[in-house]
């Protein structure tokens, strides 16, 4: 109605999707029915903002979602698409009712093995894999699932090993990167896994992201810190309450949940900070026309859970998905 974007807590129910301003509410501030929707996704409609999908409502009323990034755009919009096509089909929707559709057996526990294939030493090498000019980072192919359930004996035969990994998908245990792999989790293969080397998949907590190709003079250098912080590095800013953008040295500490930043001149003093607890963060294309300036390419904004946007300006596309990335499981686990 008001043409503003705010952040809500969503909840995908079996005949409509809810919405509450905080995740601890005890009451939403609304609910869509899907009976009768359609869902539009990638949704072009709004030029400056990146991974956006429309729900129009039996009653024409379009409803419009940000998701953080592409992965998160397409989980949502697959799992609403299903929910639409069971009311549809006058079926009931369930994420996790893949252990009947498949005849899994009730002595395979999925909790237990989704952590042994995540064992840092005896589980499932996450690696860094390219295809058709894309780097997909903290992933592994189709094939190295399968190949890991034989040799820890989990299966008997490779085609248990489809039944086994497909369930896996379809409780959200492991996540399609890739065109190939999305499709056959939408139904347009035989099996919702794919026992191929080019194939690939996922775990959802992992970290996973995907960038282009870059020359050296792209790469973004990383560095690991010991203790509560989690990530650190210069990015742009624009001032709280002056359109100015200046560079500042950002930390951000994992308990509690804040991201302080600093002069980079020096200074251990801190100029101010973001508390992340409970914010949501996203990339955008552009600033809003009230905030126009120079500065484009590689925004993100955080907007905290009193609704403060602050807008940033990473060095690459790379190194945006990076902190989105750390931000967002910061602000899910920090205090």
């Amino acid at each position: 109605m008001f043409n503003t974007w705010k952040p809500m807590w969503v909840v995908l129910l079996e005949d409509g999707i809810e919405f509450y301003k905080r995740k601890s509410d005890n009451s939403p501030k609304g609910m869509i029915p899907l009976k009768g929707s359609t869902i539009n996704s990638p949704c072009q409609d709004f030029g400056k903002r990146m991974f956006v999908f429309k729900l129009t409502a039996a009653k024409q009323q379009d409803h419009f979602f940000q998701a953080s990034y592409l992965e998160e755009r397409d989980a949502w919009v697959r799992d609403i698409k299903k929910a639409i096509q069971c009311i549809d089909g006058g079926q009931r929707f369930a994420r996790k009712s893949t252990r009947k559709s498949i005849r899994l057996p009730e002595t395979i526990n999925l909790s237990a093995l989704y952590l042994s294939m995540k064992d840092p030493e005896k589980g499932i090498k996450e690696l860094k894999l390219e295809k058709d000019k894309k780097v997909f980072n903290h992933c592994f192919t189709g094939t190295a699932v399968i190949d890991w359930l034989v040799s820890s004996n989990s299966i008997r035969n490779r085609k248990e090993g489809l039944m086994l990994a497909s369930s896996l998908l379809n409780e959200g245990y492991l996540q399609p990167a890739g065109d190939t792999s999305k499709a056959a989790a939408e139904g347009l293969s035989d099996t919702p896994f794919l026992d191929l080397s080019d194939a690939y998949y996922y775990f959802p907590d992992s970290g996973f992201f995907c960038e282009g190709n870059s020359s050296d003079d792209d790469v973004v250098l990383k560095e690991e810190f010991r203790g509560m912080i989690v990530k650190q590095g210069c990015l742009l800013k624009q001032g709280h309450r002056r359109k100015n953008w200046k560079v500042r040295k950002f930390v951000l500490r994992e308990d509690p949940a804040y991201l302080h930043y600093y002069d980079p001149a020096g200074g251990e003093d801190p100029l101010g900070a973001i508390h992340l607890r409970g914010c949501v963060v996203t990339a955008v294309e552009d600033m809003p026309d009230s905030k126009k300036c120079d500065v484009e390419n590689n925004l993100f904004e955080i907007i905290t859970a009193s609704e403060v946007h602050y807008y940033l300006q990473a060095a690459s596309s790379a190194e945006r998905t990076e902190w989105i990335k750390a931000i967002q499981t910061v602000a899910r686990t920090g205090k």
